[in-house]
């Protein structure tokens, strides 16, 4: 390691600790040269994954954007900060596990979909109506008619799901 203060290219190490939960390396160390002592820090690097949009644009993989997305089909819903946060996190784990370089914006949008439909139903509604682009009410009525069949008290008739899902943006 080069010391930052004489530019010589070597140093020693006078002490090695991990921090950040296991993920960072802290080492202290001292310049033979010079004498001074500083500090480096060790992260692993990431595979930097591009996201390959509709109109064949390709830009960096934002998780901001991924949590930007879903707290908006989540607003006023009883979901909470952290739950979107951990959604995400599995997400971008599930992305950046693939190993691949580039993926296409369509898969995000079929796991954050999968995700809110386990979190919520109206969110997954809300997050689907713009990410499916519904062109008419049939198209949008169809999808949450889906939606019913395939949610648990469905075949019990359940009205309040029902109306939750159509009352849900009071």
């Amino acid at each position: 390691m080069r010391c930052p203060f004489c530019q010589h290219n070597d140093s020693r190490v006078l002490d090695s600790r991990t921090s950040d939960g296991d993920s960072v390396v802290r080492r202290r160390r001292e310049c033979p040269e010079c004498g001074r002592r500083f500090t480096t820090y060790e992260r692993p690097g990431e595979v930097r994954v591009f996201v390959i949009k509709k109109d064949g644009r390709r830009e960096p993989f934002d998780r901001e954007k991924l949590i930007l997305g879903m707290t908006k089909a989540c607003q006023k819903l009883p979901i909470s900060r952290e739950q979107i946060e951990e959604s995400a996190d599995a997400i971008e784990r599930q992305v950046r596990d693939e190993l691949a370089e580039e993926v296409p914006a369509s898969e995000i949008g079929i796991l954050v979909m999968k995700r809110l439909r386990e979190m919520d139903e109206v969110a997954y509604v809300r997050f689907a109506s713009v990410y499916k682009e519904f062109r008419d009410a049939d198209s949008f009525l169809k999808e949450i008619e889906s939606l019913v069949r395939k949610s648990p008290g469905a075949a019990a008739g359940d009205g309040r799901r029902q109306a939750r899902l159509f009352d849900s943006q009071d």
